[in-house]
């Protein structure tokens, strides 16, 4: 894999296809992509990999540059589970302002099933859990190993991809690494060079990073941190829309995958 094709591969799937089940209503908590006022928020990719069961929390700060050069922080935690099959569970919360009176709260619960290809969306709010087909690609995995550093193409500047060795991180093992992505000026409507860099820890074991410190001029700093993680089966209850909350089947209302 280049190092062309693993930036728009990584950047894009990480964070649009990442946690694809993710819609447009769930994506203010630090899920997946947030793209309101066109801003980007990237988590880390969950893959529905089978027989590496884990239950994690992750904690996810956003400081984003204000025009005094200060920062305005805002922050949630949430779990996030996978059981032996690939059944993936995981909470959305709100981002609050850090360390204010502002507390953040769940909105969203997500059971996604690689096996039966079903999806529960259900609303903190409503109580209701909305059934439908799970088209997310679930053979995708994160292989950080196989990038390379080199040139991004027509000239628009480089991409470093440097292996920072093994270490213990959340009582795991992991490998560090750290990929920084220049873009030439004029590349896009910057008027200087523009320096992306993301820090990461890699789980082989587990196909996950255990933490991701995502910095860009334009967004600020994106930090997605495991906090807790433990390599168990979760209960199995996790993987059923929440007892009495109302379940609506839109399957047959959907269309058919092309």
């Amino acid at each position: 894999m280049t190092a062309a094709t693993f930036v728009r591969t990584y950047l894009v799937v990480a964070g649009c296809m990442a946690l694809a089940c993710c819609p447009i209503h769930a994506q203010e908590d630090g899920g997946a992509s947030y793209t309101r006022n066109e801003e980007l928020l990237e988590s880390i990719f969950i893959p529905y990999m089978p027989h590496a069961p884990f239950s994690l929390k992750l904690s996810t700060e956003w400081s984003k540059p204000m025009p005094n050069g200060g920062t305005f922080t805002t922050a949630n935690q949430r779990p996030i589970m996978r059981d032996s099959v690939g059944r993936i569970y995981q909470e959305r919360w709100a981002l609050a302002p850090k360390d204010s009176p502002v507390a953040s709260y769940m909105t969203w619960i997500q059971i996604a099933d690689p096996i039966k290809h079903t999806l529960y969306e259900c609303s903190a709010r409503q109580h209701v859990c909305e059934l439908l087909t799970l088209r997310d690609t679930t053979a995708l995995r994160l292989r950080p190993e196989r990038m390379t550093s080199g040139p991004l193409p027509n000239g628009t500047g480089e991409h470093a991809h440097k292996d920072l060795g093994v270490e213990f991180f959340a009582g795991l093992l992991v490998r560090h690494y750290r990929d920084t992505t220049k873009l030439n000026p004029g590349t896009m409507g910057n008027d200087l060079a523009m320096v992306t860099t993301r820090d990461y820890r890699f789980s082989e074991a587990l196909g996950l990073n255990l933490s991701s410190v995502l910095d860009t001029p334009a967004l600020g700093r994106q930090m997605f941190t495991v906090t807790e993680v433990t390599t168990t089966e979760p209960d199995p209850h996790y993987f059923l829309p929440p007892e009495g909350w109302r379940v609506v089947d839109h399957r047959a209302a959907e269309p058919a995958a092309e």
